[in-house]
């Protein structure tokens, strides 16, 4: 009786369940098809929150900023608290596939594309506060450096306008670097698409890509020498933004830590959004063959070593708060923790700090919904860090007398909601209309097609013991040809 050997199928390592190419493109065309009641009703309620904002807004634009809980001396609040939180977020998006390129981090093609799409729209959506903190938006105008009839110039040592060329430079970076990486996918989708006015805006947006070698070349170039510039950029404009603080002479603020704190802080909180925006993908979507445990376990990790870091921040703050002998350092550093704000302060070092230690446990790193939820702790306690940092510092400085609490307001509290409204939204939109997935790099770690399915077959030698190295690609190398 005669026998058939089954063929042997490679696989990637890090995405054991892609069988093929051609999975890759039926499950990337799978996102951009008619979307389900769950991504109607995810995108319905984030249009709902924009709504929101738009009409606190219009109620703070025709009564005033009075309107809001900024008062004297607290003139930064929950406006200039949620800036500083999106900006975070979006270095920590272009960061984290930066610097995983450069390492050439195989556990890296699935997930880069959400954090790249992430930086773009979390940089938007921090750009809406600097204009609404001014309280007159039609004027925002006056930041830019450029000739105007009141021959007057910005004043160049305000931290605003530090903030206008950080948040400008590093928005057309991400978005260059963004759009980049996305041309061969975008052309994949021109190839595919049916709709006449999609396959248009695609052929548009491809820019003539046909796949080349001459093509390849120049484009893995150019996103070599992009995420090399990224990479430092993200380091200095967030330090920028960091300086926003450490320039003043608020008690609390004026300190060296505040660079490497806030680029630590920023990872960890990006980090964080990843893992939020991957889990509610992963299971509306069906993509387990893309986010895989090995994929959740690599982030966890991620996180855990930036929430050390934070929490080594923490600490020091605090330490070098005592070690000064500063008054009125020593008074604002223990109000924060036993003044009005204790709740707050409590809940930034209790979500940020403490948390993140149960993903020491492997199962809990491996646990889709006990990692969202640390990921949306960690998410609420960045919020409250940056609180943390402004309100208490500006409520309690020098003068006894000019003690103030500040207490957020219902148009505060409806523009900070609409704010991540604005960013779901634009990020669901970018799920409907671009390929989420990295098609191209995808297919990198996996194996290509052959005729011949037996591994064997295609080694140049075999070495005497017979035995095959499995690559973190999903190739096979023998001992001999190392």
């Amino acid at each position: 009786m005669a026998t058939t050997d089954t063929p042997t199928v490679i696989r990637s390592s890090f995405h054991p369940d892609v069988e093929s190419y051609e999975q890759v493109n039926r499950d990337a065309d799978r996102l951009l098809t008619k979307p389900g009641k769950g991504y109607l009703a995810l995108l319905g309620m984030a249009i709902g929150l924009v709504l929101l904002m738009v009409v606190a807004e219009l109620h703070n634009i025709w009564f005033g900023l009075g309107m809001s809980g900024l008062t004297n001396p607290v003139g930064w609040g929950v406006y200039i608290t949620t800036f500083v939180f999106w900006v975070g977020i979006g270095h920590a998006g272009t960061l984290i596939s930066a610097i995983l390129y450069l390492f050439r981090a195989p556990w890296r093609q699935s997930i880069y594309r959400f954090a790249e799409a992430m930086t773009v729209f979390a940089v938007l959506t921090a750009a809406l506060f600097p204009i609404i903190h001014i309280g007159r938006p039609w004027f925002f105008y006056w930041l830019l450096p450029l000739p105007s009839q009141r021959h007057l110039w910005p004043n160049f040592r305000s931290p605003l306008l530090w903030d206008v060329f950080a948040v400008t430079t590093y928005l057309t970076v991400s978005s260059v670097f963004f759009y980049i990486g996305l041309i061969p996918d975008i052309a994949a989708a021109r190839d595919t698409a049916v709709n006449p006015m999609r396959k248009r805006v695609y052929t548009i947006l491809s820019l003539g890509w046909k796949g080349t070698d001459r093509e390849w070349r120049h484009f893995t170039r150019a996103y070599l020498f992009l995420a090399a510039l990224a990479t430092p950029l993200v380091l200095s404009v967030h330090s920028v933004v960091s300086w926003d603080f450490a320039v003043s002479i608020v008690p609390g603020w004026h300190t060296t830590i505040f660079a490497p704190y806030f680029v630590a802080g920023a990872i960890l909180s990006g980090v964080a959004m990843v893992v939020t925006l991957m889990v509610p993908v992963h299971r509306i979507f069906g993509l387990g063959a893309y986010f895989t445990p090995t994929h959740y376990d690599r982030l966890a990790k991620l996180l855990l070593l930036t929430s050390l870091i934070v929490g080594y921040a923490y600490g020091m703050e605090y330490f070098m708060a005592y070690y000064s002998g500063e008054l009125f350092e020593r008074d604002v550093f223990w109000d924060r923790v036993t003044g009005q704000y204790w709740w707050a302060g409590w809940s930034m070092i209790t979500f940020n700090a403490f948390v993140p230690q149960l993903l020491w446990i492997p199962k809990v790193r491996r646990n889709l919904n006990a990692f969202f939820l640390i990921s949306i702790f960690v998410n609420i306690g960045m919020w409250w860090e940056r609180f943390v940092i402004i309100v208490p510092s500006l409520a309690h400085s020098y003068e006894p007398w000019k003690f103030m609490n500040y207490h957020l307001t219902w148009v505060e509290a409806s523009i900070l909601m609409g704010s991540f409204g604005w960013f779901f939204m634009w990020f669901l939109l970018f799920l409907r209309y671009l390929p989420g997935l990295s098609i191209a790099e995808i297919k990198e770690v996996l194996p290509p097609p052959m005729r011949d399915h037996d591994p064997a077959a295609h080694m140049e030698q075999i070495d005497a013991s017979g035995t095959a190295e499995v690559l973190p690609t999903g190739y096979f190398d023998h001992a001999g040809s190392r």
